[in-house]
């Protein structure tokens, strides 16, 4: 069966899907919503097939049960790295970072600086988790571009924040 037999077969069953997401998430309706997406995701890509082992039902509300598993535990490592980094004070690398980190303010005034290109590969990189080689495809760019807008995005955006902290 492919994935897009597949979601066909899955749509009356979205409801409970969507109410078990909502469960597996703690009642946050944004993630939940994020888990389905994500969900869904893997079975048009055929990243999660049926295996007709049980019911549709039960396997597809174990896939997101371990998609919601799976992206709380990445929520979990991400918020240890940032405590540890606080807790080094901001070093990285072996480079000190400033002090404070920079409000949220500045650095969406930052970002909106940069040219379209690279605050697309920024934020697929940083906000949708995509490699740099993914959020090439995703921008129908080649990977050496990518790149290229990446660290230079990153590059500029260290210049503005600094320059923004000296004010």
């Amino acid at each position: 069966m492919t994935g897009a037999q597949l979601l066909a077969q899955l749509e009356p069953l979205h409801p409970q899907a969507y109410g078990w997401a909502l469960h597996c998430c703690g009642g946050d309706g944004h993630a939940a919503e994020d888990v389905l997406q994500t969900a869904y995701c893997r079975v048009a890509e055929e990243r999660a097939s049926f295996a007709e082992r049980s019911e549709l039902k039960t396997w597809w509300l174990g896939v997101v049960r371990m998609v919601a598993m799976e992206q709380r535990r990445r929520a979990f490592f991400r918020m240890e790295k940032l405590r540890a980094w606080f807790a080094s004070g901001g070093r990285i690398n072996g480079e000190d970072a400033p002090s404070q980190p920079a409000p949220d303010d500045s650095l969406s005034a930052a970002i909106t600086q940069l040219p379209a290109r690279q605050r697309q590969v920024l934020h697929l990189v940083f906000y949708q988790e995509c490699s740099v080689t993914e959020a090439a495809a995703a921008m129908r760019i080649s990977v050496g571009s990518a790149r290229q807008h990446y660290e230079r995005a990153k590059a500029r955006l260290r210049t503005l924040l600094a320059s923004h902290e000296r004010t």
